[in-house]
């Protein structure tokens, strides 16, 4: 089975214009209307079209994964690091650039995604930083997303 990547709606159609935009299949008024970073570079378009046409040729664009409670991608999920008491809410999916879900993202590939992936409420899991220090985090509970009970207060 293919490596399948989990967007939201509006991350799926922010990256198909940004996509037309960079490969000028784009019509003048979306190309206005979007303020994408222009890349002169003609090696940094075409590894940011190939990026872009990797995310988007397996995608799986906003079908809730099952509400079992288990961490995956398209899953809202809340943590706690270590003794820290104040948890951290975030959805599990594509974090390219600027989300506009207005929900932080952590990729499933992050070292914190790939540990937090497949663990249940209650688990603690341990990851190695990228500054190479261990830490630890618990999940407290994995919601899918777009569910009423995956709202952030």
């Amino acid at each position: 089975m293919p490596n399948r990547t989990w967007l939201t709606p509006g991350t799926h159609q922010r990256l198909t214009t940004e996509l037309a935009v960079l490969t000028g299949t784009a019509d003048a008024e979306t190309r206005e209307a979007h303020a994408f970073p222009v890349i002169e570079d003609k090696d940094a378009r075409e590894a940011r079209v190939n990026r872009i046409q990797e995310i988007l040729k397996d995608a799986v664009i906003g079908e809730a994964p099952p509400d079992d409670g288990v961490a995956e991608p398209g899953m809202i999920v809340t943590v706690r690091y270590g003794a820290d008491p104040d948890p951290e809410t975030f959805l599990l999916g594509v974090r390219d650039r600027a989300d506009a879900d207005e929900i932080p993202v952590c990729s499933p590939e992050s070292p914190l995604g790939q540990a937090l992936i497949g663990a249940v409420q209650g688990e603690e899991r341990t990851y190695k930083a990228p500054s190479g220090r261990m830490l630890t985090v618990s999940l407290v509970r994995a919601v899918p997303y777009g569910s009423e009970a995956a709202e952030v207060p």
